[in-house]
């Protein structure tokens, strides 16, 4: 049996998993659910072959759902300690705009547009390549239409944001863990730590 990986994606409305040997896909489960992704995954993972059970873990680290990020964190780290795997993890925004890529005839610019929180968006700008052009930012929608660099807008929050300006094309992506081996060729795998991508709201008090 050749190397194998787990990949698990809790970080938005969908919840899904995938198990590569060798980087070749061996089973997967996708399914948008908006929440419950704590009773949701576990259950998916033992559906797997061998439950699963893989060499190294790959997890979404955000942004996206706090809770969801942090879910699909504990579990891929709980996993790796019962199963002596390594765990590593993507940037979510990363694979949305690989998904996106791989689907297009003619590969462009995309800018990438995530559902955030307080009424602001995830956004990023990606080379046809998959590579990013500029950082994470959380932003208003203003702020976001500014920032784009083309007129493909994709991701979650893509149709919200192209509504807002004429001329746009959209295209809504939820990340795929079946879709996680896409990120091989262009990322270097990261840490596995949350990626909130915006300050916290609480901030310590300050001393008087």
């Amino acid at each position: 049996m050749g190397k194998r990986v787990l990949a698990i994606d809790t970080a938005t409305t969908a919840c899904s998993i995938a198990l590569f040997e060798d980087a070749k896909l061996i089973d997967s489960n996708f399914e948008e659910i908006g929440r419950g992704h704590a009773e949701k995954l576990i259950p998916m993972v033992a559906q797997l072959p061998d439950k699963g059970r893989a060499d190294q873990i790959l997890v979404n680290c955000g942004p996206g759902s706090f809770t969801g990020v942090r879910i699909g964190l504990s579990a891929a780290k709980a996993l790796a300690m019962a199963w002596h795997a390594d765990v590593s993890g993507y940037q979510c925004l990363n694979l949305v705009a690989a998904q996106a890529l791989v689907d297009m005839e003619h590969a462009s610019p995309v800018f990438v547009v995530m559902v955030g929180g307080h009424g602001e968006y995830f956004v990023q700008n990606f080379d046809a390549d998959g590579s990013p052009l500029d950082d994470l930012l959380s932003l208003s929608p203003e702020s976001a239409l500014r920032h784009a660099k083309t007129n493909i807008f994709v991701g979650s929050a893509a149709q919200s944001l192209a509504s807002l300006t004429d001329g746009a094309d959209c295209l809504a992506v939820l990340p795929d863990a079946a879709k996680s081996m896409l990120l091989g060729g262009h990322h270097e795998y990261l840490d596995a730590k949350p990626i909130y991508g915006r300050a916290p709201d609480a901030q310590p008090a300050r001393q008087a």
